[in-house]
């Protein structure tokens, strides 16, 4: 007669299953599931960290600066995928920025394009700021057309705030157009633009929109700022990341041609 002994349950499992009691094929999803997380950690820390922003590497890459930069080295900067920098140079009626001189001038030694750009308060007229601009900004062939950045929501702490925002603006415009020979451009948020640029037409605008690309102004944006928070040579810290809507023969003919 035969004998039946009793046998581990280990011997009585499908060949595919493992000690812990998973299968090939369960353990092949877990480390798909793993290594796919593991992309989307990097993916998300190099956008974050301003090493790669997906949405927007195809177009020309810049970016602008202020005194809170610091010293910069712009020749360590322009060699990290850097081909323009707009660098700013007033604010309001009255302020200039203390590293605007310096940096204009290295960024061109650098061989960056580079503009300028003011930054508009609500509380001054456009003509007392454009004056402002023009004072402190030198006229250089090659130079990027000039910015006004709008985004100053007020209240002004001083003084009552202007009551036509548009009409000042395009005084701003209109002055410094016919300074520097091409239009501005028009810097603003999704919050300023929404409260008072919605009706605006025939001008070009560079667009804040982190990380996405533009949703409003789609059709008539010229630069879009994709990053607040990047990272290049040559800065310390931080640094704003824009992208000019063409490659680099476009962005030599936006730098030289007046509109």
């Amino acid at each position: 007669m035969r004998r039946w002994g009793w046998r581990k349950m280990s011997d009585w499992a499908p060949k595919d299953v493992c000690r812990d009691g998973r299968s090939g094929r369960q353990r092949a999803v877990v480390l798909a599931l793993g290594l796919g997380a593991s992309i989307l950690i990097f993916t998300l820390a190099a956008v974050g960290l301003g090493f790669w922003t997906p949405w927007a590497h195809r177009y020309a890459q810049g970016v602008d600066v202020s005194h809170h930069q610091g010293a910069i080295d712009w020749r360590a900067l322009a060699a990290d995928n850097v081909a323009f920098a707009y660098i700013k140079a007033s604010e309001g009626a009255d302020h200039v920025d203390t590293r605007f001189a310096v940096n204009w001038e290295q960024a061109g030694d650098a061989g960056l394009y580079r503009g300028a750009y003011h930054f508009f308060t609500l509380c001054q007229s456009g003509a007392r700021q454009a004056a402002n601009f023009i004072a402190v900004v030198p006229v250089s062939p090659g130079a990027l057309p000039p910015a006004l950045d709008l985004e100053h929501m007020g209240p002004c702490r001083e003084g009552p705030t202007i009551t036509d925002i548009v009409g000042e603006m395009r005084i701003w415009l209109d002055m410094v157009e016919a300074r520097y020979g091409a239009r501005p451009l028009i810097y603003t948020t999704r919050e300023f633009h929404d409260a008072h640029l919605r009706r605006v037409t025939g001008e070009r605008f560079w667009i804040r929109s982190i990380g996405v690309a533009p949703r409003f102004r789609r059709d008539d944006w010229v630069i879009w700022q994709h990053h607040n928070r990047g990272r290049k040579r040559g800065v310390q810290g931080a640094v704003d990341l824009n992208a000019f809507r063409g490659d680099a023969e476009a962005l030599a003919e936006f730098a030289s041609t007046p509109s």
